[in-house]
């Protein structure tokens, strides 16, 4: 792969279309043009053209837009073929492109120069490879204002703030005699609130991966307390198998469903319970370890008498924010004493459902509550990948070193050098190839 090369591939999906788009960039595209017999017109302009191949036969009717480097997506001369998307009249725009100088572009070759030659900073290319993947509204919304700058402007100001302290610990380095204990006093506070700021920034961090990947929500509780039922009336179909026989579900059920614009990824468990079954010890186990990383919990539970118990899993690990779900409510039963003073104690929210009669409304409603409080908030999210998280947990730790070391100045104006180059990494204002090979091959070809 290199830069000096002219580049093609069709920018629209492929498959048969009333259009199809096919984008050519780099140093001969004029070159290439010419190939398919046409002028470029005035940049900026639509253009009427026929589209010959190699032997100077039409091969279809169509449009000609023209973009003058730097002054384009890639910063290099760019054209766009507008064809008929038909998959015939595709294939010749390519081939004859191809035979005229280009080859076909690599994933995310286009954004990737755009990035290199300065039109995109690297959050913001990965945001367009978000925008092209999200499937719901709210990841949209992200994925553009993440393009329009909003997470790169965060990283930028938190790293512009370290550049008075570092300036202070590389005078204290230069100048030893010259600093003073006041100097050094009021660069370890800004220290102080910057890491604190990146702290608070990397616990709300999981927001915005939730928008991009899904909010998880498992469904977990005894055998036969009603989850498999309960599932299939969130999801409103009958995605997983009900019966009245303990075990049914063996593995873990996922399904998307949309709340309030949002991903929630809703997964079905089996029951919890100790079982010399291997196959169901398995699928406990995948229960236990899904529900422990996800970001909220249903713990629903069959409604019993006081003295009936037991009451669930005494080796159930609740969170605060979790819900507990008193089933079949419609019999008028419910939980013992002791479960119940469980749960608020812990913080547990409390709704009851017939899922079988499938009254599920109070808790598609806390569902809905919570996704929307948890995800939505005024400012942008500081995560929205795990690279991201990557480089904040290694700024954070660099500016502990810091203030560990700051009786040494080397070291700790050292430290602070690699924070701030932690926080550049996020927008690629300093990179390594292999950071970008990784962002970049997560593209779709002709992006």
């Amino acid at each position: 792969m290199s830069a000096s090369d002219t580049i093609v591939a069709l920018a629209t999906s492929a498959g048969k279309a009333a259009l199809a788009v096919v984008r050519v960039s780099g140093p001969q595209a004029r070159a290439v043009l010419a190939g398919l017999g046409v002028k470029p017109g005035a940049p900026r302009r639509v253009k009427r053209v026929s589209f010959r191949d190699g032997a100077g036969e039409v091969f279809d009717h169509g449009l000609l837009l023209w973009f003058s480097g730097p002054r384009s997506f890639t910063g290099e001369d760019v054209a766009e073929l507008h064809l008929h998307g038909g998959r015939a009249i595709v294939e010749a725009a390519i081939s004859t492109a191809i035979a005229a100088g280009a080859r076909l572009a690599e994933p995310g070759e286009f954004t990737r120069r755009a990035f290199e030659n300065g039109k995109l900073g690297l959050d913001q290319a990965e945001a367009i490879a978000d925008l092209i993947d999200a499937s719901l509204r709210q990841q949209a919304k992200q994925a553009i204002r993440q393009l329009d700058g909003e997470l790169g402007a965060r990283y930028r100001g938190w790293r512009e703030r370290l550049i008075s302290p570092l300036a202070e610990l590389e005078a204290l380095v230069d100048f030893p005699d010259e600093g003073t204990v006041g100097d050094r006093s009021q660069a370890l506070r800004e220290i102080g609130r910057l890491q604190e700021e990146l702290r608070a920034a990397a616990v709300e961090g999981s927001r915005g991966r939730s928008v991009r990947e899904g909010y998880r929500v498992a469904i977990v509780g005894p055998p036969n307390a009603g989850k498999s039922t309960l599932f299939n009336g969130l999801v409103g179909r009958d995605a997983a198998i009900i019966a009245d026989q303990p075990g049914t579900t063996r593995d873990v059920i996922e399904t998307v469903v949309e709340i309030g614009g949002y991903p929630v990824l809703l997964a079905d468990t089996a029951g919890l319970r100790d079982t010399k079954d291997v196959v169901e010890g398995e699928g406990v186990r995948r229960a236990r370890a899904w529900a422990d990383a996800a970001d909220r919990r249903l713990w629903v539970f069959e409604g019993q008498g006081e003295n009936d118990g037991p009451w669930g899993d005494p080796d159930a690990d609740w969170h605060a924010g979790d819900l507990l779900v008193v089933n079949k409510s419609d019999r008028g039963r419910e939980l013992g004493l002791d479960l119940m003073a469980k749960a608020e104690t812990l913080g547990l929210a409390v709704a009851r459902a017939s899922a079988r009669s499938g009254d599920v409304g109070a808790v598609s409603r806390w569902l809905a509550k919570t996704v929307q409080a948890d995800l939505s908030g005024a400012e942008f999210p500081a995560v929205t990948r795990r690279r991201h998280l990557e480089c904040l947990t290694e700024a954070m730790a660099c500016l502990e070193a810091v203030q560990r070391d700051w009786g040494s100045p080397e070291l700790a104006a050292e430290s602070m050098r690699r924070a701030a180059k932690a926080l550049a990494l996020i927008v690629g204002a300093v990179h390594t190839e292999d950071v970008l090979d990784r962002v970049f091959a997560t593209f779709c070809i002709g992006k």
